[in-house]
Protein backbone atom coordinates (compact mmCIF):
# COMPACT_ATOMS: atom_id res chain seq x y z
CA UNK A 1 0.00 0.00 0.00
CA UNK A 2 1.25 3.45 -0.66
CA UNK A 3 2.26 5.88 2.02
CA UNK A 4 -0.14 8.53 2.16
CA UNK A 5 1.08 12.27 1.21
CA UNK A 6 -0.07 15.21 2.93
CA UNK A 7 1.01 18.63 4.03
CA UNK A 8 1.70 20.42 7.42
CA UNK A 9 -1.33 22.20 6.91
CA UNK A 10 -3.74 19.36 6.60
CA UNK A 11 -1.73 17.45 9.55
CA UNK A 12 -2.84 20.17 11.61
CA UNK A 13 -6.33 20.68 10.37
CA UNK A 14 -6.72 17.22 10.70
CA UNK A 15 -5.68 16.75 14.44
CA UNK A 16 -7.43 20.06 15.22
CA UNK A 17 -10.64 18.38 13.94
CA UNK A 18 -10.62 15.19 16.12
CA UNK A 19 -10.38 17.35 18.93
CA UNK A 20 -14.40 18.84 18.50
CA UNK A 21 -16.83 16.71 19.82
CA UNK A 22 -20.36 15.77 18.61
CA UNK A 23 -22.55 18.61 19.52
CA UNK A 24 -20.07 21.30 20.14
CA UNK A 25 -20.99 25.47 20.09
CA UNK A 26 -18.01 26.32 18.26
CA UNK A 27 -17.18 29.84 17.68
CA UNK A 28 -14.66 29.82 14.35
CA UNK A 29 -13.66 32.12 11.96
CA UNK A 30 -12.29 31.51 8.54
CA UNK A 31 -9.24 29.66 7.05
CA UNK A 32 -7.75 26.69 8.64
CA UNK A 33 -10.07 26.26 11.87
CA UNK A 34 -13.28 27.01 9.29
CA UNK A 35 -11.99 23.72 7.43
CA UNK A 36 -11.46 21.65 10.83
CA UNK A 37 -14.82 22.57 11.83
CA UNK A 38 -16.43 21.81 8.91
CA UNK A 39 -13.70 18.58 8.54
CA UNK A 40 -15.09 17.44 12.03
CA UNK A 41 -18.88 17.87 11.14
CA UNK A 42 -18.76 15.62 8.46
CA UNK A 43 -17.31 12.64 9.61
CA UNK A 44 -17.33 12.22 13.93
CA UNK A 45 -19.13 15.22 15.09
CA UNK A 46 -22.23 15.48 12.27
CA UNK A 47 -24.21 18.11 15.51
CA UNK A 48 -21.56 19.99 15.81
CA UNK A 49 -23.20 23.75 15.83
CA UNK A 50 -20.91 26.47 13.92
CA UNK A 51 -21.23 30.41 15.07
CA UNK A 52 -19.97 33.00 13.31
CA UNK A 53 -18.50 36.58 14.40
CA UNK A 54 -20.85 38.50 12.28
CA UNK A 55 -24.03 37.19 13.94
CA UNK A 56 -24.52 33.77 12.22
CA UNK A 57 -25.24 30.61 14.69
CA UNK A 58 -26.22 26.80 13.19
CA UNK A 59 -23.96 27.92 9.84
CA UNK A 60 -24.41 25.10 6.82
CA UNK A 61 -22.07 26.64 4.21
CA UNK A 62 -22.83 24.87 1.05
CA UNK A 63 -18.80 26.05 -0.15
CA UNK A 64 -15.91 27.64 1.81
CA UNK A 65 -16.78 31.40 3.11
CA UNK A 66 -14.01 33.91 2.37
CA UNK A 67 -14.79 35.75 5.21
CA UNK A 68 -17.08 36.19 8.37
CA UNK A 69 -19.26 37.82 6.46
CA UNK A 70 -19.99 35.96 3.50
CA UNK A 71 -23.45 35.45 2.31
CA UNK A 72 -23.14 31.78 2.06
CA UNK A 73 -23.15 31.18 5.57
CA UNK A 74 -26.40 33.11 6.07
CA UNK A 75 -28.54 30.24 3.69
CA UNK A 76 -29.35 27.16 6.05
CA UNK A 77 -28.47 28.75 9.73
CA UNK A 78 -30.43 28.52 12.82
CA UNK A 79 -30.41 31.91 13.16
CA UNK A 80 -28.93 35.38 12.43
CA UNK A 81 -28.39 37.80 15.17
CA UNK A 82 -26.15 41.12 15.63
CA UNK A 83 -22.30 40.45 16.53
CA UNK A 84 -23.07 42.61 20.00
CA UNK A 85 -25.76 39.64 20.75
CA UNK A 86 -23.23 36.50 19.81
CA UNK A 87 -20.87 38.42 22.50
CA UNK A 88 -23.07 39.27 25.24
CA UNK A 89 -26.00 36.24 24.86
CA UNK A 90 -23.93 33.46 23.74
CA UNK A 91 -19.96 33.45 24.30
CA UNK A 92 -20.65 35.47 27.39
CA UNK A 93 -23.27 33.81 29.16
CA UNK A 94 -21.33 30.44 28.26
CA UNK A 95 -23.10 29.29 25.42
CA UNK A 96 -19.84 28.26 23.13
CA UNK A 97 -18.14 24.93 23.97
CA UNK A 98 -14.59 25.55 21.57
CA UNK A 99 -12.91 28.80 21.05
CA UNK A 100 -10.01 28.25 17.81
CA UNK A 101 -7.38 30.87 17.69
CA UNK A 102 -4.26 31.74 16.26
CA UNK A 103 -1.70 34.37 16.52
CA UNK A 104 2.08 35.00 16.31
CA UNK A 105 3.62 34.40 19.24
CA UNK A 106 1.96 31.49 21.98
CA UNK A 107 3.95 31.34 25.48
CA UNK A 108 4.34 28.62 27.93
CA UNK A 109 1.24 29.20 29.53
CA UNK A 110 -0.73 29.78 26.20
CA UNK A 111 -1.06 33.78 26.23
CA UNK A 112 -1.44 34.55 22.90
CA UNK A 113 -0.17 37.43 21.24
CA UNK A 114 -1.75 39.14 17.79
CA UNK A 115 -0.80 42.83 18.35
CA UNK A 116 3.01 43.55 18.03
CA UNK A 117 6.52 42.63 17.67
CA UNK A 118 8.67 44.76 19.39
CA UNK A 119 7.80 47.66 21.50
CA UNK A 120 4.56 49.02 21.32
CA UNK A 121 5.17 52.67 20.79
CA UNK A 122 7.29 51.27 17.78
CA UNK A 123 7.26 47.88 16.83
CA UNK A 124 9.11 45.76 14.62
CA UNK A 125 6.17 44.69 13.18
CA UNK A 126 2.76 45.25 13.69
CA UNK A 127 -0.07 42.74 13.63
CA UNK A 128 -3.91 42.47 12.92
CA UNK A 129 -4.43 43.05 16.75
CA UNK A 130 -7.20 40.90 18.44
CA UNK A 131 -10.64 41.16 16.53
CA UNK A 132 -13.04 38.97 18.61
CA UNK A 133 -10.08 36.58 20.08
CA UNK A 134 -9.84 38.35 23.25
CA UNK A 135 -13.05 37.80 24.14
CA UNK A 136 -13.50 34.11 22.70
CA UNK A 137 -10.24 33.52 24.87
CA UNK A 138 -11.77 34.91 28.09
CA UNK A 139 -14.76 33.44 27.95
CA UNK A 140 -15.30 29.91 25.71
CA UNK A 141 -15.30 26.92 27.98
CA UNK A 142 -12.34 24.96 25.61
CA UNK A 143 -9.45 27.46 23.52
CA UNK A 144 -7.89 25.49 21.19
CA UNK A 145 -4.38 26.90 19.29
CA UNK A 146 -3.58 25.64 15.57
CA UNK A 147 -0.29 26.82 14.72
CA UNK A 148 3.19 25.53 12.95
CA UNK A 149 5.91 24.39 15.50
CA UNK A 150 8.72 27.04 15.02
CA UNK A 151 11.13 28.36 17.72
CA UNK A 152 9.82 32.13 16.54
CA UNK A 153 6.10 31.48 17.36
CA UNK A 154 6.89 29.73 20.74
CA UNK A 155 8.26 31.96 23.33
CA UNK A 156 8.60 31.68 26.92
CA UNK A 157 6.71 34.80 27.44
CA UNK A 158 4.81 36.93 24.76
CA UNK A 159 5.69 40.32 23.32
CA UNK A 160 2.20 41.61 24.23
CA UNK A 161 -0.31 39.53 25.43
CA UNK A 162 -3.66 39.86 23.08
CA UNK A 163 -5.60 36.81 24.45
CA UNK A 164 -5.16 35.38 27.70
CA UNK A 165 -3.92 31.48 28.51
CA UNK A 166 -3.12 31.07 31.88
CA UNK A 167 -1.15 34.40 32.26
CA UNK A 168 1.23 33.42 34.80
CA UNK A 169 -0.42 30.22 35.73
CA UNK A 170 -3.20 28.35 36.16
CA UNK A 171 -4.89 30.61 38.80
CA UNK A 172 -4.13 33.58 37.15
CA UNK A 173 -7.58 33.32 35.15
CA UNK A 174 -9.62 33.38 38.15
CA UNK A 175 -7.81 35.99 39.75
CA UNK A 176 -8.56 37.98 36.56
CA UNK A 177 -12.41 36.71 36.82
CA UNK A 178 -12.05 34.79 33.22
CA UNK A 179 -14.56 32.26 33.56
CA UNK A 180 -13.55 30.29 30.36
CA UNK A 181 -11.32 26.99 30.09
CA UNK A 182 -8.21 28.58 29.03
CA UNK A 183 -5.95 27.07 26.17
CA UNK A 184 -6.59 23.45 26.60
CA UNK A 185 -4.95 22.25 23.40
CA UNK A 186 -2.22 23.86 21.40
CA UNK A 187 -1.93 21.58 18.37
CA UNK A 188 1.40 21.99 15.98
CA UNK A 189 3.10 20.13 12.71
CA UNK A 190 4.81 18.33 15.33
CA UNK A 191 2.86 17.13 18.15
CA UNK A 192 0.24 18.40 20.70
CA UNK A 193 0.64 20.42 23.38
CA UNK A 194 -2.07 20.66 26.41
CA UNK A 195 -1.52 22.39 30.47
CA UNK A 196 -0.09 20.77 33.25
CA UNK A 197 -1.49 21.04 36.69
CA UNK A 198 -0.12 24.96 36.52
CA UNK A 199 -1.13 26.05 33.34
CA UNK A 200 2.66 25.35 31.78
CA UNK A 201 2.03 23.69 28.44
CA UNK A 202 3.98 20.38 27.61
CA UNK A 203 4.07 17.91 24.80
CA UNK A 204 1.65 15.31 25.30
CA UNK A 205 1.20 13.51 21.59
CA UNK A 206 3.49 13.24 18.70
CA UNK A 207 2.64 13.10 15.17
CA UNK A 208 3.50 9.83 13.47
CA UNK A 209 7.47 9.93 12.67
CA UNK A 210 8.16 12.79 14.76
CA UNK A 211 10.28 13.31 17.81
CA UNK A 212 9.82 15.25 21.49
CA UNK A 213 13.71 16.58 20.43
CA UNK A 214 12.21 17.84 17.16
CA UNK A 215 9.54 19.60 19.07
CA UNK A 216 11.98 20.61 22.06
CA UNK A 217 14.37 22.28 19.10
CA UNK A 218 11.29 24.36 17.87
CA UNK A 219 10.11 25.76 21.30
CA UNK A 220 11.31 28.92 23.63
CA UNK A 221 11.63 27.60 26.94
CA UNK A 222 12.71 23.89 28.14
CA UNK A 223 8.99 22.23 27.16
CA UNK A 224 8.47 19.38 29.31
CA UNK A 225 6.84 16.17 28.37
CA UNK A 226 4.20 14.14 29.77
CA UNK A 227 5.25 10.89 31.84
CA UNK A 228 4.14 9.16 28.82
CA UNK A 229 3.84 10.91 25.34
CA UNK A 230 1.20 9.25 23.19
CA UNK A 231 0.70 9.26 19.43
CA UNK A 232 -2.08 10.72 17.16
CA UNK A 233 -3.76 8.52 14.74
CA UNK A 234 -2.35 8.25 11.43
CA UNK A 235 -4.33 10.93 8.83
CA UNK A 236 -6.37 8.78 6.46
CA UNK A 237 -7.70 8.91 3.00
CA UNK A 238 -10.98 9.60 3.69
CA UNK A 239 -10.24 12.90 5.83
CA UNK A 240 -7.93 13.84 3.24
CA UNK A 241 -10.42 13.74 0.88
CA UNK A 242 -12.66 15.47 2.27
CA UNK A 243 -10.61 18.22 2.92
CA UNK A 244 -8.99 18.89 -0.76
CA UNK A 245 -12.32 17.39 -3.10
CA UNK A 246 -15.51 18.88 -0.64
CA UNK A 247 -14.00 21.75 1.44
CA UNK A 248 -11.28 23.42 -0.15
CA UNK A 249 -11.47 21.97 -3.93
CA UNK A 250 -10.05 25.13 -5.46
CA UNK A 251 -6.93 25.42 -2.66
CA UNK A 252 -7.96 28.56 -0.95
CA UNK A 253 -6.49 27.36 2.13
CA UNK A 254 -4.81 24.12 1.13
CA UNK A 255 -2.95 25.29 -2.13
CA UNK A 256 0.66 26.36 -1.28
CA UNK A 257 0.81 25.10 2.27
CA UNK A 258 3.45 23.57 3.49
Amino acid sequence: MSEIKYSSAELMIINAARLLRDGDVVFVGVGQPNLACNLAKRTHAPNLVMIYEAGVIGAEPARLPLSIGDPTLVSGSLSVVSMYDIFTNYLQRGNVDVGFMGGAQIDKYGNINATVIGGYDSPKVRLPGSGGSQEIAAWANRCYIMTPHQKRRFPEKVEFMTSAGFIGGRGDREKAGLRGGGMLAVVTDIGIMEPDESGEMMLTQLHPGKTSEEARANTGWDLKSASSVGTTDPVTESELRILRDELDPTGIYLKGAS
